[in-house]
């Protein structure tokens, strides 16, 4: 059987400075996160040779995606970034290729 599920790939930049603020931040939301009903994985990474930070997720579909993004403890983390990132978050959404 083919998961439906939608996986996505995070890389976070943040300015050094926020490197600990932004790990903190996530951090603080990975339980939370998880225990939202069409959340099957999220766990952060942390770079080994470069000070960025990494999210693997998966969901049950891009709804379930976009609910999360629509938490309050999701939108503070998000509204933190304008100030602690170096550029944007980059996202890829992938499926299985199978």
């Amino acid at each position: 059987m083919v998961s439906k599920s939608l996986f996505v790939f995070a890389k976070i930049i943040p300015k050094p400075e926020h490197l600990s603020d932004a790990r903190s931040a996530v951090v603080g939301i990975v339980e939370r996160t998880r225990a939202e009903p069409g959340c099957r994985q999220f766990f952060l990474h942390e770079g080994i040779d470069d000070a960025s930070l990494y999210l693997y997720e998966e969901w049950e579909s891009d709804a379930a995606l976009a609910e999360h993004y629509n938490q309050p403890y999701t939108t503070k983390v998000f509204d933190a970034y304008q100030r602690w990132l170096a550029k944007p978050v980059e996202v890829t959404k992938m499926k299985p290729a199978n």
